[in-house]
């Protein structure tokens, strides 16, 4: 990273979005660094090199353009962000990555993380703490939403305790049929990835490693019937 500028990938399926941030950005002023009024130092000032629709192409921007910090929305056609987050990390990728979006339901927010996401802020942030939130990710600081970490913290309180969501539960519902993943991608209209996601999740809450466990424990809590 220089010292003067921070170099930004924004990745989201919406252009109204990715144009809004790009002018955000591009008008973002450079305030003064901590202490700097004796030593008139600048905090860096923000350069967006890039732009991405979905997780397929932010991978490979990533890989050309090299970017201090990327934004990655989570829910996007043609390649979701907790997949690009996960290729990222496999291939070691210098850039910190920064999620940003409307969604913070654990389904969500815990892939991201556990995929190795720096950092986790809500789109009604406002646009200073985005800023904020953009410095620290690049110097490698975490960075959460209030809402983000409340949840976190609760769930590390009292783990194993977190009831499975709406769609887990069909997921779950379909792997005691003996479903496969491919199966229940198509039943639920969800791509296989998003299955594998799902069921991580389950495994977590259930405290289990893997399919039968996940059935037996589900049947003797009551959460199949």
């Amino acid at each position: 990273m220089s010292p003067d500028v921070i170099t930004l990938l924004i990745v989201d399926d919406h252009p109204v979005v990715r144009d809004g941030l790009r002018g955000m950005f591009r008008s973002a002023p450079g305030p003064e660094a901590p202490g700097s009024k004796a030593s008139g130092s600048k905090a860096p000032r923000f350069e967006v090199i890039g732009e991405a629709s979905d997780g397929v192409e932010a991978v490979a921007l990533t890989a050309e353009l090299d970017p201090d910090v990327v934004l990655m929305d989570l829910r996007m056609p043609g390649g979701g962000g907790v997949e690009a987050i996960t290729e990222l990390t496999r291939r070691g990728a210098r850039a910190r990555v920064l999620v940003l979006t409307t969604y913070d339901t654990d389904s969500d927010t815990l892939p991201a993380i556990e995929a190795g996401a720096t950092g986790y802020l809500l789109k009604d942030a406002p646009r200073e703490e985005l800023f904020t939130a953009v410095r620290a990710a690049a110097e490698g600081r975490t960075v959460l939403s209030p809402a983000v970490a409340s949840r976190l913290v609760s769930r590390v309180r009292a783990p194993g305790n977190e009831p499975l969501s709406t769609r887990e539960r069909e997921v779950l519902a379909l792997v005691a049929r003996g479903t496969s993943n491919r199966a229940i991608a198509a039943e639920l209209f969800i791509s296989e990835a998003t299955v594998k996601t799902h069921l991580t999740h389950i495994y977590g809450k259930l405290g289990v490693k893997d399919r039968a466990a996940a059935v037996a424990t589900a049947y003797s809590r009551g959460i199949l019937g």
